[in-house]
């Protein structure tokens, strides 16, 4: 790129900073003010380390949520756990969910009602009620190796599809992958009425709680690190019960996601450089309809 103090460049004619004249200059030729208005990172957001430690608590809770689901999944396919009693801690659950959501604000357009929630919930029900029997046998021409494989699969990509930034609702295509892997894993279990409870353990798990907590995120700033902490350390201690190896990892998990992956941003953050200059950015606008034709 030339400049005004390169050997040969004229003096006496001012540059000037356009297309439609001829002028006696180089093409790449500009003056002294060019790098006189470069700016860095114009409009650069700074983070700050605990409130990126906030957010990323988000994403550690529902890893937690995924292990919760999958330790009451354990339990009730090793016996441990009845479905009435999966059902029961669910119902409480729920009931306390709503009540605590209503608190907060419940419906912010005023459209829903306490009448419109009960009959959503009665139908939800009494249809996975009604297909328990069908969904039980869905996978048994399946092997369970396939199963369980199709389940992580389903659940990694529920995780990774999450709608971090707007958890509530959660993303369809997050759901969707959730309740299908959970699908496969209750098919798995003795009994229609097992299949039952997992599935609206997983309504619970996967589509409510996030609405709640982003609820709490909104409305109570102070309540909400405390829920994300109560169910990642719910995780760690069921998946404990089970696997004290994968409680291990999980944990690490966890404070990786939450420690050290904001320090790793703020530290990437340094070394930011975006500039930002007199020059015209290039456009490439191209009319693609006779393609489409």
């Amino acid at each position: 790129m030339g400049a005004d103090s390169g050997p040969g460049a004229p003096s006496a004619v001012p540059w000037r900073k356009v297309l439609y004249e001829r002028q006696p200059f180089p093409d790449n030729y500009v003056d002294r003010r060019f790098l006189e208005e470069l700016r860095h990172n114009v409009g650069v957001r700074q983070y700050r380390y605990w409130p990126v430690v906030r957010e990323a608590s988000l994403v550690a809770q529902q890893l937690s949520c995924v292990a919760v689901f999958l330790t009451l999944w354990w339990y009730m396919y090793e016996g441990q756990l009845s479905p009435f009693m999966l059902l029961l801690a669910g119902l409480m659950s729920a009931l306390l969910g709503y009540a605590l959501y209503e608190a907060l604000g419940g419906s912010t357009d005023g459209r829903r009602t306490r009448l419109a929630d009960l009959q959503s919930a009665a139908i939800f029900l009494a249809f996975t009620f009604g297909f328990s029997p069908v969904l039980k046998t869905l996978t048994e021409s399946v092997s369970t190796d396939t199963v369980y494989a199709m389940s992580a699969m389903m659940l990694l990509a529920h995780l990774v599809t999450f709608p971090y930034t707007q958890p509530s609702p959660p993303g369809s295509l997050s759901l969707n992958a959730a309740l299908f892997g959970s699908v496969c894993l209750a098919s798995r279990l003795p009994g229609a009425l097992h299949t039952f409870a997992m599935l609206t353990c997983a309504l619970l798990v996967f589509a409510l709680w996030p609405c709640l907590l982003r609820r709490l995120r909104d409305r109570a700033e102070w309540g909400f690190p405390w829920a994300a902490a109560l169910v990642s350390v719910g995780g760690v201690c069921g998946l404990a019960s089970q696997s004290p190896g994968g409680a291990l990892l999980l944990a690490l998990a966890l404070l990786v996601l939450i420690l050290l992956c904001p320090l790793l941003l703020l530290w990437l953050q340094r070394h930011k450089n975006n500039i930002h200059g007199p020059w015209d950015e290039a456009e490439i606008r191209e009319d693609l309809s006779r393609f489409l034709q």
